[in-house]
C-alpha cells in the first residue's frame, strides 16, 4: 500500500518513510508512525510523519503486520 491517502496511516503502523536528505538516492527508512503531519487527506509524494524515534519523512510503503 502506497502513503498517499492519510486515512490508510494510523499512529503505530509499521512504515517505510524516505527522509529529506535521501529522496535523490529514494533510500527507504523503517519505523513505527508517532504523529501524522499532513494534514490534507491525501498527498502525491506521500503523507509526512513523525517515527517513534523522531526521524520525519514522507510515506511510501506501508507495511502489513505480515511484513514486519
Amino acid at each position: 500500500m502506497n502513503g498517499q491517502n492519510r486515512k490508510d496511516i494510523t499512529p503505530g503502523a509499521n512504515v517505510k518513510i524516505v527522509l529529506k536528505k535521501d529522496q535523490r538516492a529514494g533510500t527507504l527508512t523503517s519505523g513505527v508512525v508517532k504523529d501524522i503531519l499532513t494534514k490534507s487527506p491525501n498527498h502525491p509524494h506521500g503523507i509526512k510523519v513523525r517515527l517513534q524515534d523522531g526521524q520525519v519523512g514522507r510515506v511510501k510503503e506501508i507495511v502489513r503486520d505480515e511484513e514486519a
